[in-house]
């Protein structure tokens, strides 16, 4: 398996459709990578496993959200007042 995702990791070129999020508006897709890729980290890394897995929800996020906005998450995150559940 992991062999599978290092290879969509090094055949990723921009964020592939989703069925979630059908609609134009890439909003809700954008922050919804934000948190499963947060999520990710923070499970594996209680679990003391390999966070190669998290990496295409960063990609992907990457890809969709503008940089403020992802800047603005993470400090909120670090001030303990971002809104999400992680």
């Amino acid at each position: 398996m992991a062999e599978t995702i290092d290879e969509k990791l090094k055949n990723y070129r921009t964020a592939p459709f989703d069925a979630r999020f059908p609609n134009t508006n890439q909003t809700r897709n954008c922050y919804q990578n934000y948190l499963d890729y947060h999520r990710c980290n923070k499970a594996l890394t209680a679990k003391d496993q390999d966070l190669t897995p998290c990496q295409w929800y960063m990609r992907v996020y990457k890809s969709l959200c503008p940089m403020s906005w992802v800047a603005k998450w993470d400090e909120q995150i670090e001030n303990g007042s971002f809104a999400g559940r992680i």
